[in-house]
């Protein structure tokens, strides 16, 4: 396994860190600043595996798969968290991890027809202002509230429109399904 797919996997090894810390009293305030800072961590390993990887020329297929994969687990458990924390509205959470499954069984049905599929630079922004959305949402100081309502309704609105692009991008992978 080279090293921008090690940094996928520590992106997901994280995951149950960062929720225990979010969700847990135990820490007091000091869980939402350790959550805060595994999110921001596991965010840059984003970053950073896709620079190695294109870098060094380490891409290959589990990373095609495994990258947005980790994005997806790290940003959907955030948001349900928030879901439970009362955060955020659940139909938001339904819409945007309703996306990320159609997307991730639209990729199933490449890999049949062995094709790995990137994602695409709305995905990419997709997963951005989600990103930045969920790091002012861990925060969660009042003031920034309304940009932090803000960003979550971008990053909605982002998530909508990557779906739309993503399969008419690659709508022939559901003629040959069919």
């Amino acid at each position: 396994m080279n090293l921008a797919n090690k940094l996928t996997m520590l992106r997901v090894f994280l995951i149950p860190f960062f929720i225990f810390f979010l969700m847990t009293d135990i820490f007091g305030e000091t869980g939402k600043w350790i959550a805060l800072a595994i999110f921001i961590i596991a965010s840059l390993t984003d970053f950073f595996d896709g620079q190695i990887a294109r870098r060094k020329n380490m891409i290959t297929n589990f990373g095609k798969f495994m990258d947005p994969l980790a994005d997806k687990l790290l940003v959907c458990s955030a948001m349900i968290c928030f879901v439970e924390l009362q955060r955020m509205p659940g139909w938001v959470a339904i819409v945007i991890i309703a996306r990320e499954f159609i997307i991730s069984g639209f990729r199933l049905i490449a890999a049949e027809q062995g094709r790995v599929i990137a994602a695409g630079w709305w995905g990419k922004f997709k997963t951005t202002f989600q990103m930045f959305f969920v790091i002012l949402m861990i925060v969660n100081i009042e003031s920034l509230m309304p940009v932090t309502d803000i960003l979550m309704y971008i990053a909605l609105a982002l998530t909508i429109i990557s779906m739309v692009d993503y399969l008419v991008r690659n709508r022939d992978v559901m003629k040959e399904a069919a």
